[in-house]
């Protein structure tokens, strides 16, 4: 899969975000980014930043966007079909959408997005 038929189903996965959730998520940015870093070299995505839930009237003055990277190499590493991809990069985007909302890995996990 190339670059760009990645960085689509990673805006594909963003759209598939209910609408009164993808309302709420403000001064984030998504990026990719084809390399994870070197010390963790197989993470799929990672959400950098504040949660809203941890976010109190000193965060607004002057921060700078939160940020989730999607991962490209790792994520074509351990699928086998486009299709597998894509289902993958869903999994990942809403795995790091919720970190924003302030969902820990262990909910996650009991929900069945990790």
């Amino acid at each position: 899969m190339t670059r760009e038929e990645f960085e689509d189903a990673v805006r594909d996965a963003l759209d598939e975000i209910p609408r009164d959730l993808a309302a709420q998520i403000d001064n984030v940015v998504v990026l990719v980014e084809d390399d994870a870093p070197a010390d963790d070299p197989e993470l799929l995505g990672l959400y950098e930043g504040t949660p809203l839930t941890e976010r109190g009237s000193w965060w607004a003055a002057g921060a700078l966007p939160d940020r989730i990277t999607i991962y490209r190499n790792p994520t074509l590493a351990i699928c086998e079909t486009r299709e597998d991809v894509v289902e993958e990069v869903v999994i990942t985007v809403v795995h790091e959408v919720a970190h924003f909302f302030g969902i820990d890995d262990e909910r996650l996990h009991e929900l069945g997005w990790a």
